[in-house]
């Protein structure tokens, strides 16, 4: 049984952050749970460290391990941006990317500096152009 279908989450979740917001509100445990896995496949996706996954959110260390995350709404949301290119490029090539310079910098860059609208623009960027890759001689 992979993570797409975990019972602790009810149903299929095909990307731990599209599911209904309302799930987990009554019991603590189950939210944190979600808010956890949810947290784990941001870092799948982009290989980012703990560090930076913290900065990202903007949280402590100890809040993301014990899943209180209920307050950072920028996780769903970034989940559901990342989904389409995750689906199509697949999450080896996420990891490369938000790491390699582009037009707006790098993507890792905008993430640490929690400015989402130049992550959003690198994605569009990235779905309008492709992964390119600039060789230097």
């Amino acid at each position: 049984m992979g993570e797409r279908d975990d019972p602790q989450l009810g149903r299929e979740d095909p990307q731990l952050g599209r599911d209904d917001p309302q799930l987990g509100r009554d019991d603590p445990q189950l939210g944190r749970g979600i808010q956890s896995a949810r947290a784990a496949r941001l870092m799948e996706l982009l290989g980012l460290s703990e560090d930076e996954l913290c900065r990202v959110l903007d949280v402590d260390a100890l809040m993301l391990l014990s899943g209180q995350l209920d307050h950072r709404s920028e996780l769903p949301i970034l989940l559901d941006l990342l989904a389409e290119a995750s689906e199509r490029a697949g999450s080896v090539m996420l990891r490369r990317w938000v790491r390699a310079p582009g037009p707006g910098g790098r993507p890792i860059e905008a993430l640490l500096r929690r400015d989402f609208a130049a992550f959003e623009d690198a994605l569009a960027a990235l779905a309008e152009r492709g992964f390119v890759l600039k060789g230097g001689r």
